[in-house]
């Protein structure tokens, strides 16, 4: 026996509702798209996003892997041998 849920009513904006509907799935309820949602911090500008990169480091083998990814990425006849 599935244990009572309890529920509550909200409103929303039809804007918000149409978003909600649209990222429901075939048979997925309300509830389930909202577990699902993964919602931006709310620092999440363009500032501290830029201040958040600025202090990564890039490590020597990262840049081998872009820079291998690149060159398979180009037609063969561009490729430097």
């Amino acid at each position: 026996m599935i244990p009572h849920m309890a529920r509550k009513s909200i409103s929303l904006q039809l804007d918000a509702y149409d978003k909600l509907r649209c990222a429901k799935l075939k048979g997925e309820s309300f509830s389930a798209v909202v577990r699902r949602a993964r919602f931006d911090p709310a620092n999440a500008r363009g500032g501290s996003i830029i201040s958040a990169l600025s202090t990564l480091t890039v490590r020597e083998s990262d840049k081998k892997a872009v820079i291998y990814w690149e060159k398979s990425s180009l037609p063969e006849r561009t490729r430097s041998r």
